[in-house]
């Protein structure tokens, strides 16, 4: 048991030098400053042509893959919209004030062309089967891309590992979370719990990434919607004090003469941290979600994965921030009343239980679709390391894993996931930033045709 309490120590001071190192945020947000200039404004030049093709303009059933663009960004995105849409943001304002909600919208901003860059190397450097089956993402790029194979396996490696944590045991967690907000009593049944989700779980996952991307797309979706519609209703009952919101979320953000220059420092650490957690842009995990669309074009899908930031942090993240910070209740966080806690009491200081309800059943939904998304990842690092006979008994072993997620208490997991998503990401930014003249140079070519409009 000793040994248990040191390791959480160990991996929590390491977990924290990690994340909470400046020049960690750095790597991560640069990366996106330089990708954002490298690839001219994408964000800004691709969005409308970037709708377009998620609404299924310019697909063909000829093309090779396996799901639709929209199916692979819902499924991408069932693994960003999670915990960190709900108690991410929370806990970044209570740690970071209002301000880091504007550092968030930084990151998903310069997050857009990361994940443009990394999804459209996915593309072009993915593997295919001759049964059709698709195999892509970092590790693919890595390898077949700039021929670094030790590096690959070192992303495929790290990429396992996290999805057993960040993907699978922390998310049953946090489904019991979000259950336990509707259902108190349900925390005594936490094991039957555990059972009934995995069982859920193994009959997506088992049917591979068309069952995975059916799911999602349908899941995804309804969550996003539920979600906005009640943020929107506490909005609607507080529109007097949205315009003062947003002049304090400003103001805590970059005014260092009104709050202070410390105040102004964790603003900025606390919304850099927890808007790349949430979006994951730079992590390398949903390339191998888009590596599976079924297009020909690898900039179509690198313009698609660009609305992940967008969807997750530019609207589904600001809805929490918002709803928190015009209800006030940031003034009354503290250790009892901080992440998924804060952002319940914020809707139900408006809409009574049923805010809780929202809370809870969003955090439950949310934290179920990041479970299947992210068995995919895990799925695809496995077969890149050990080939298809490792597929079928990683399904089995990530299944059994959600019972145990669901009822134990899970802080050295947290610490372990946490480092092995950072580590996770050292190798996909060294990708990028070598391929990112092959990146330059297919946008500038796919954007030279006369029938693309952006």
């Amino acid at each position: 048991m000793k040994f248990f309490e040191q390791l959480t120590a160990w991996t929590g001071e390491l977990s924290g030098l990690l994340w909470g190192n400046p020049i960690t945020l750095l790597v991560l947000l640069g990366t996106g400053c330089y990708l954002t200039v490298r690839m001219g404004l994408i964000q800004l030049r691709g969005f409308r042509h970037a709708v377009n093709l998620v609404g299924g303009k310019y697909s063909s059933h000829r093309d090779v893959g396996e799901v639709s663009h929209f199916q692979a960004l819902s499924t991408a995105l069932s693994a960003t919209v999670g915990t960190g849409n709900i108690a991410g943001v929370a806990t970044a304002i209570s740690l970071g004030g209002p301000g880091a909600l504007f550092w968030m919208w930084v990151t998903a901003v310069f997050g857009m062309a990361t994940k443009f860059t990394e999804c459209t190397l996915s593309l072009k450097f993915r593997q295919i089967a001759p049964d059709g089956s698709v195999a892509g993402g970092p590790m693919y790029t890595l390898l077949h891309g700039l021929k670094m194979r030790r590096m690959a396996a070192a992303f495929a490696s790290f990429a396992l590992i996290a999805s057993f944590g960040i993907g699978n045991m922390v998310q049953a967690n946090s489904v019991m979370d979000g259950l336990g907000y509707m259902l108190p009593g349900l925390h005594e049944s936490a094991w039957l719990i555990g059972l009934v989700l995995a069982g859920f779980v193994g009959m997506v996952i088992i049917g591979g990434v068309k069952r995975i991307a059916r799911v999602a797309s349908t899941l995804v979706p309804f969550m996003a919607i539920l979600y906005i519609a009640a943020a929107l209703l506490v909005l609607a009952s507080h529109a007097a004090d949205i315009p003062d919101a947003l002049a304090t979320i400003f103001n805590h953000a970059l005014n260092p003469w009104a709050v202070g220059g410390a105040a102004v420092g964790e603003a900025i650490r606390w919304g850099v941290a927890r808007g790349l957690f949430s979006n994951e842009a730079g992590l390398g995990s949903s390339p191998m979600a888009h590596a599976a669309a079924r297009t020909n074009e690898p900039v179509r899908e690198g313009l698609v994965a660009m609305m992940e930031p967008f969807i997750d942090t530019l609207v589904i993240c600001t809805m929490t921030g918002l709803v928190i910070v015009v209800t006030g209740v940031f003034e009354e966080s503290s250790e009892s009343l901080m992440g998924a806690a804060l952002t319940a009491h914020a809707f139900s200081s408006s809409l009574g239980a049923a805010g809780a309800w929202v809370v809870g059943g969003g955090l439950t939904l949310f934290a179920f679709s990041t479970i299947i998304a992210w068995s995919y990842y895990g799925d695809r690092s496995a077969y890149f390391l050990f080939g298809e006979r490792a597929v079928l008994p990683y399904r089995v072993i990530y299944t059994l894993l959600v019972v145990i997620g669901a009822a134990v208490p899970l802080k050295l997991v947290w610490n372990i996931a946490d480092i092995t998503n950072i580590l996770m990401a050292l190798p996909n930014l060294l990708g990028l930033v070598l391929l990112a003249w092959l990146v330059k140079k297919l946008k500038d070519d796919y954007f030279s045709r006369p029938h693309v409009k952006t």
